[in-house]
């Protein structure tokens, strides 16, 4: 082979080289490229990623206060899901006990035809503005009541402590012709003489519930202790259960609690709270709440 065969030869062996070098792996492996987390797995070609699925609001629970006798009891009332809660419990309440609610014995001082021209929350204080229907009628008791009303069906929302009250937009410091003075928020504690010693919260009346029952509220009970008893239709108790509020004896506290009933139970029941006469060993302050069993 002649020189210029040695140096072709020389130059073929360099490129191979070469070559191989450049297809060869090296001692580090590529990175694959990173998947946002949010990121989801693409679709097969010719074809449409399901959209995502999503959950539809459920109904809410309000409730309304309305009154048994001349004190506050309460009423549940399922509302179509809405961000404007106070809106909806007020609407509620304007329209009034229901037939189940009247049979059962709830009534309500708000006059018909009462209706809700808006409600604004503002640094723990609900204002809200009714037609001028509100203030007709009633003595002294029917105003103070239709103003617990309405106090408690909108305190019952953790952002609101006060109410104040607006007539076709107008401020009111004096309400009716018994001239209830109005110049500062209402709150619960300003109606504490039209509040059993214990209201019941949870469960409404005529409710179905699934063992175990929550029983919450507020009490003014001595010692802040009390009982609850659940019978069935027959007038067998079926669970009991001792209950201590948050405080007493002259100050009203809150209480949550629980109570299980014998599985199989079903059908109608009534919830006793009461308290015991330190006299006589008695039942005072006795409430009772009609409820529906259902099986767990």
């Amino acid at each position: 082979m002649g020189r210029r065969g040695r140096i072709l030869g020389v130059i073929a062996v360099i490129a191979l080289l070469v070559g191989l070098g450049g297809c060869g792996g090296s001692s580090a492996p590529t990175r694959p490229s990173s998947i946002p987390a949010s990121s989801t797995t693409s679709a097969t070609p010719g074809t449409t990623a399901p959209p995502p699925t999503t959950q539809a609001p459920a109904p809410l629970d309000v409730r309304v206060y309305l009154l048994h006798g001349e004190t506050i009891d309460v009423a549940h009332r399922t509302v179509p899901p809405t961000v404007r809660t106070a809106t909806a419990a007020l609407d509620e309440l304007l329209a009034g006990p229901t037939p189940t609610e009247r049979a059962l014995g709830l009534t309500t001082a708000v006059p018909p035809g009462t209706r809700l021209l808006g409600v604004t929350i503002a640094q723990g204080t609900a204002t809200a503005n009714l037609t001028a229907a509100f203030a007709s009628g009633g003595g002294s008791l029917s105003m103070r009541t239709r103003l617990a009303q309405v106090t408690y069906t909108l305190t019952q929302f953790p952002t609101v402590n006060g109410v104040v009250y607006q007539l076709e937009g107008t401020p009111v410091t004096v309400f009716g012709g018994e001239g209830i003075m109005l110049d500062h928020p209402t709150t619960r504690a300003m109606f504490e003489d039209l509040t059993p010693a214990i209201l019941v919260e949870t469960p409404g009346a005529g409710s179905a519930v699934h063992s175990p029952v929550r029983i919450a509220g507020t009490a003014n009970v001595f010692e802040a202790q009390f009982e609850a008893e659940l019978t069935d239709s027959s007038g067998a108790v079926i669970a009991t259960a001792h209950v201590t509020a948050s405080s007493g004896t002259g100050t009203r506290g809150t209480f949550d609690t629980a109570i299980s009933f014998p599985p199989g139970s079903h059908g109608a029941a009534t919830l006793s709270v009461f308290d015991t006469s330190p006299k006589d060993g008695s039942r005072i302050d006795l409430v009772q709440i009609p409820l529906q069993l259902a099986d767990s």
